[in-house]
């Protein structure tokens, strides 16, 4: 019963009992958010069957290995799963390591076909969309500036090969790591779950999918904007995001837990939505995830024990710190893809087909193309 003598605790007693509920309405749609992203790729990989394993196979030059590194990743909506599958080819002997790289050099454009569905979950709310289009495409065009940049060189000196095989040799006796990222525990139960109900029937996981990511985006951005007047704007723009260099580490610290860029970046997005996160606080922090992702392909090399294995893997990782040295410290370089990305929100807000069309030709129809165009 209130404290009629002290008001001023009742309306405190209130206002926590608010925040409490917010906070867990806020964990509940952020579970179903995950769960959706989990199912969206169990339903691509449900399409996809043997595909993927035929398609590595007929790799024949490094500009074919690009493109199918962007379309594998964009099938099976993950770009650990596509160099975890390239280092055990390369650990197996079944694929060199100078085709290996530009597979996983594709790896890392594909991977970022996720945040920018889930910014569709945005499309008709204007302003918010264009926040959130913004900053799932910063990572789009980021991670195509550092391929553009360093795959010629690549081609031209493989630099990617030669340290990363220096650097192989010194971990050559490691071995045997694992890790399990406690997101994919908590729900794995819902995805396989759905994934055997749905298994011969494709389309209804991936209908499903997208409606709980929709309904959870929606209910995710409302949810925030309430929890920012309980200080959480402060929290994320003070703390975690107060300068570049934090922001890049969470980034980092975020996606070696949960073992997914696609998660971490994902998260951002109705954060940027919401208008919490502006998109020069979140570029810092999808480099972090660009750097956080390789460990999972470093965890399966060290278990395979092969030394070309880890070269692959050690190949990622050089190539990721590589386009942050080449980009990050270069103010004018530095602003091409924030600029892209602000100049290609504008139009998406004007041609909401725009975006829908980007990512069928961008990630599926140009990589298709051209992969049976040039092999």
């Amino acid at each position: 019963m209130p404290n009629l003598d002290h008001p001023g605790s009742a309306l405190q007693e209130t206002q926590r009992s608010r925040t409490l509920t917010r906070v867990a309405t806020l964990i509940f749609w952020l579970y179903a958010f995950l769960v959706s992203i989990g199912m969206l790729g169990s339903s691509f990989k449900l399409f996809s069957g043997g595909f993927v394993g035929n398609l590595i196979d007929i790799a024949t030059n490094p500009l074919v290995g690009l493109f199918q590194g962007i379309l594998i990743t964009t099938l099976v909506q993950s770009s650990s799963t596509t160099t975890s599958l390239v280092v055990a080819l390369v650990g197996a002997g079944t694929m060199d390591i100078a085709t290996a790289i530009p597979i996983v050099m594709g790896a890392n454009i594909g991977t970022s076909v996720t945040n920018t569905l889930v910014s569709l979950g945005h499309i008709s709310h204007g302003k918010e969309f264009k926040r959130a289009f913004a900053a799932s495409t910063i990572h789009d065009f980021f991670n195509l500036l550092a391929v553009v940049a360093l795959f010629p060189l690549q081609i031209a000196t493989n630099f990617l090969g030669k340290a990363s095989t220096f650097l192989a040799n010194s971990f050559q006796e490691a071995g045997g790591l694992t890790f399990a990222s406690p997101l994919k525990i908590i729900t794995s139960p819902v995805v396989s779950g759905a994934t055997k109900i749905c298994e011969n029937h494709p389309w209804v996981l991936l209908v499903v999918s997208l409606l709980i990511m929709f309904a959870s985006l929606r209910f995710l951005v409302v949810t925030l904007k309430g929890l920012v007047l309980t200080k959480i704007e402060s929290f994320f723009d003070q703390t975690l995001f107060r300068n570049a260099g934090r922001a890049l580490v969470f980034g980092l610290l975020v996606t070696v837990l949960v073992q997914s860029s696609s998660i971490t970046t994902s998260l951002a997005v109705p954060l940027a939505g919401a208008g919490i996160l502006t998109l020069r606080q979140i570029f810092p922090y999808t480099l972090g995830a660009n750097v956080g992702t390789t460990i999972t392909a470093m965890l399966a090399a060290l278990s395979v024990g092969e030394i070309s294995a880890v070269t692959v893997a050690f190949a990622h990782l050089l190539f990721n710190i590589s386009g942050i040295v080449l980009i990050w410290p270069f103010r004018p370089i530095r602003l091409i893809p924030l600029r892209m990305a602000e100049g290609f929100s504008e139009l998406a807000v004007r041609n909401r087909w725009i975006p829908v069309a980007y990512i069928l030709i961008g990630f599926y129809a140009i990589p298709f193309v051209a992969i049976l165009v040039l092999r």
